[in-house]
């Protein structure tokens, strides 16, 4: 299961790395553009959309990839099965949180699309258009941090630790076990 994962979240990397591409092309054409006294327009409100999408859907990859931040003051001073515990209840606070976080953005969209709402700038973006993918980006973090949270409880149940840790450890340690 975290195998398909990782495949779709290098797919959704891969997307999104061109998403941000595209996105410094356009600005690098605006600053072209204004240097000969033309702009595109726009340019800062369209990489604040592209950014919150981008952040949305890279969570998941961040995640697997054990590339969150964590702050681990207890768990370096116990034996493999408590770092494992810790471990499982960092993922569970970690998986109800995105939970809370994506339950709460789908008012802002559905609000969005019952008004037809736009943003109030020169471009009047259609803000459900922006706050569609953002949304998707929420659900699927949720999505993902649960799976892993119930595939590294599974590890752990079957005492498999070193399995659990390259699933839901710390990277540095990970690394150094290999």
């Amino acid at each position: 299961m975290l195998l398909m994962l990782r495949k779709i979240n290098r797919t959704i990397a891969l997307i999104v790395g061109v998403l941000l591409l595209c996105c410094v092309a356009v600005v690098v054409a605006d600053i072209v553009l204004r240097q000969i006294g033309h702009s595109l327009g726009g340019t800062d409100e369209i990489s604040g959309y592209v950014m919150a999408i981008a952040t949305s859907w890279g969570m998941g990859y961040t995640l697997l990839e054990l590339g969150h931040v964590r702050i681990d003051l207890l768990r370096g001073r116990v034996a493999e099965k408590g770092r494992a515990l810790f471990d499982l209840f960092g993922m569970l606070s970690l998986a109800s949180t995105i939970t809370l976080i994506a339950y709460w953005c789908w008012p802002v969209l559905s609000r969005s699309l019952t008004n037809g709402s736009r943003a109030n700038t020169p471009l009047e973006t259609p803000l459900a258009f922006v706050q569609l993918p953002w949304f998707a980006g929420w659900v699927y973090f949720m999505v993902v941090a649960w799976l892993t949270f119930i595939a590294a409880t599974q590890l752990v149940l079957r005492k498999d630790y070193e399995a659990a840790e390259s699933v839901i450890g710390l990277v540095n340690e990970v690394d150094a076990n290999s």
